[in-house]
């Protein structure tokens, strides 16, 4: 069986954003990773949950990208004040359009780590 090699993946587990490491994958899964710490071994490798589900769900039913991108506009638009939550492993660009996104919306942010 030949491996497909990905070189300088960029890891976002934890938020250190490690982008020299090394991934090793069957078409299926990944099966070694290179220069990653042991969270990001772990993230990569057990890393499956969008093949449990479709592109997308709308009220938990299958729907297309475009069909979840009008539902989740519509939701945004009748809010009256939307929680932006999250953001522990998304990049700094991602955390920027999600700033925006609150900023346009009249909503708040929030991190995982006022649990």
């Amino acid at each position: 069986m030949e491996l497909t090699v990905v070189k300088n993946a960029t890891c976002t587990f934890c938020g250190c954003v490690c982008d020299d490491i090394e991934l090793h994958a069957d078409h299926e899964r990944i099966v070694k990773t290179k220069n990653a710490c042991i969270l990001g071994e772990s993230w990569f490798k057990n890393h499956t949950a969008e093949r449990l589900y479709p592109d997308a769900l709308v009220d938990g039913r299958p729907a297309t990208v475009d069909e979840a991108v009008e539902a989740a506009a519509d939701f945004l638009y009748r809010a009256d004040l939307p929680l932006v939550y999250g953001l522990s492993n998304v990049t700094c660009e991602a955390q920027r359009e999600a700033v925006s996104l609150a900023e346009m919306t009249g909503g708040i942010i929030d991190s995982h780590t006022s649990l």
